[in-house]
C-alpha cells in the first residue's frame, strides 16, 4: 500500500498499495513529492502550566546545510547531534560527523537504480538502508564501516512485494514492513542484526484489508520503542488502521484511526513521545490540498486514537518526529507543500517552512534533520 500509493504520488512516496491503484489509472507516475510522516503528542498529564508555556515557546530555526548531491533525499535518522545519516534516489547515502557542517557520502555499488526510502542509523560506522519498489527492487543493505562497504542482507523474492519502512531495537533486533501480498500483510523480523529476516507467520498478523498497505515516504511508518513495542501505520484500504506489537513484533492487533482513508489515503508516519502518547499523520497522497483528517492522536499506546489538531501544510503530510530534551511536547511535520511544528502535542500547529520536505529525524537532545528533493538538508533547532 506505502508503496503503491507512494508511487502514484510524487516520486518517492510511493508505496505498494498505491503504486497498485496508479497501474490501475494509466500507470500514472507522479512527479517526485511524497514523503511520509508526522508526529505529535498531547500534553503529558500534569503539566501544571503546559498551555502558558506552549503560547511563549519561541518557534524552532531551520538553518540549510549543503548536501552536495542534488538528487530527492527521503530519509533521515540522527544517532546524536553529530552523526547524521540520509538516504535518497539513485542508490545514495549521506553522512555528517559534525552536525551537519559537512556531508559525505556516496552511491552503493550495484544499487545506483534504487530509492532509498528509508535509513536507520545505529553509530557512526554502522546503518542499514531499505530501497522500496517492486519486487526485487525492495532491498536491505548494512554498513559496519561507515560507508566503505556496504552487505546486500536482504532482496524481496515475491514480484508483488513492495516494502515501505525499517527499523531496530537495538543492534540485533530489527523489523521491515510492506503492503500485503495475496491478501497477507508483510512483516519481517531479524534478531542476528539483519544477517537473516523471516516473515512474521500470517496466523500472527490481522487479516490484510483489499488494497491494504504502507507509504514509503519517509521510512516512518514504522515505529519502535524498546524493549518490544512496536506501531505501523497503514492505507489504502477502506480504513487507515495501526497494527500494534508488545512482544517485538512477534504478533499484532489493529485498532482503526480517524484519519481520511481510501485509495491512495491512510497513514503515512507515526511518532511515539513514549510508550502511551503517540501521534499518527497522512493524508491523501494524490492531493495537492484538501480539508481531510490528516492528525491524531493516542494517550493508551495506540489503542485507541483520535482527531488531532489540523495542520497548516496543504495535502498530505510525508514525515513527522517529536522534537525530545525540549520544555514542550514539540513536534514536527514535513510534506510536499512545506513543514509544521506544534508546541503542544499536535492540539494546534505553526507554519515552520514552505519548501518542500520528505523526511525528518531528530537526535535524543531535541536537535533534528529535515531531507527533501533537490538534495535539500536542514537543520532544525529549539532556542
Amino acid at each position: 500500500m506505502g508503496g503503491q500509493a507512494l508511487r502514484s504520488a510524487p516520486e518517492g512516496a510511493n508505496r505498494g498499495p498505491l503504486r497498485r491503484a496508479l497501474r490501475a489509472s494509466g500507470r500514472a507516475r507522479a512527479a517526485a513529492t511524497l514523503g511520509a510522516g508526522l508526529v505529535g503528542f498531547l500534553p503529558l498529564a500534569g503539566a501544571g502550566p503546559a498551555g502558558l508555556a506552549a503560547q511563549e515557546a519561541p518557534a524552532p530555526v531551520v538553518t540549510d546545510q549543503a548536501s552536495g548531491v542534488s538528487v530527492l533525499l527521503q530519509a533521515v535518522s540522527p544517532v546524536d547531534d553529530r552523526v547524521v545519516w540520509a538516504s535518497g534516489h539513485r542508490g545514495t547515502w549521506l553522512r555528517t560527523l559534525d552536525g551537519g557542517e559537512t556531508w559525505r557520502g556516496g552511491v552503493v555499488p550495484g544499487a545506483d537504480t534504487l530509492q532509498f526510502r528509508d535509513v536507520h542509523a545505529l553509530s557512526t560506522d554502522t546503518a542499514w538502508l531499505l530501497s522500496a519498489g517492486p519486487g526485487e527492487m525492495s532491498r536491505i543493505y548494512r554498513t559496519t564501516d561507515g560507508g566503505a562497504s556496504w552487505d546486500l542482507q536482504w532482496t524481496n523474492p515475491e514480484p508483488d512485494g513492495f516494502y515501505d519502512c525499517l527499523s531496530f531495537f537495538d543492534s540485533r533486533r530489527g523489523l521491515a514492513y510492506g503492503d500485503a501480498v495475496n491478501g497477507a500483510l508483510r512483516v519481517l523480523r531479524t534478531t542476528d542484526g539483519g544477517e537473516t529476516w523471516t516473515l512474521v507467520p500470517a496466523e500472527h498478523l490481522p487479516a490484510a484489508q483489499s488494497g491494504e498497505g504502507g507509504f514509503a515516504a519517509s521510512g516512518t511508518c514504522l515505529a519502535l520503542r524498546a524493549p518490544d513495542l512496536a506501531w505501523i501505520g497503514t492505507g489504502n484500504a477502506e480504513s487507515a488502521r495501526v497494527l500494534r506489537s508488545e512482544d517485538g513484533g512477534a504478533s499484532w492487533t489493529a485498532t482503526p484511526a480517524p484519519l481520511v482513508a481510501g485509495e491512495a489515503a491512510g497513514i503515512t508516519s507515526l511518532a511515539f513521545r513514549d510508550d502511551r502518547h503517540g501521534l499518527a499523520v497522512g493524508g491523501v497522497l494524490t492531493r495537492p490540498a484538501d480539508d481531510a483528517v490528516k492528525t491524531a492522536t493516542t494517550t493508551d499506546g495506540g489503542i485507541t486514537w483520535s482527531p488531532a489538531g489540523r495542520l497548516r501544510i496543504s495535502g498530505p503530510a510525508y514525515g513527522g518526529a517529536w522534537a525530545p530534551a525540549t520544555a514542550m511536547p514539540a513536534a514536527v511535520v514535513v510534506g510536499p507543500g512545506g513543514a509544521d511544528w506544534s508546541p503542544d502535542g499536535g492540539r494546534t500547529w505553526r507554519r515552520l517552512d514552505d519548501r518542500s520536505w520528505w523526511g525528518i529525524g531528530f537526535a535524543p537532545s531535541g536537535v533534528g534533520w529535515l531531507a527533501g528533493p533537490e538534495g535539500r538538508l536542514a537543520k532544525v533547532s529549539f532556542r
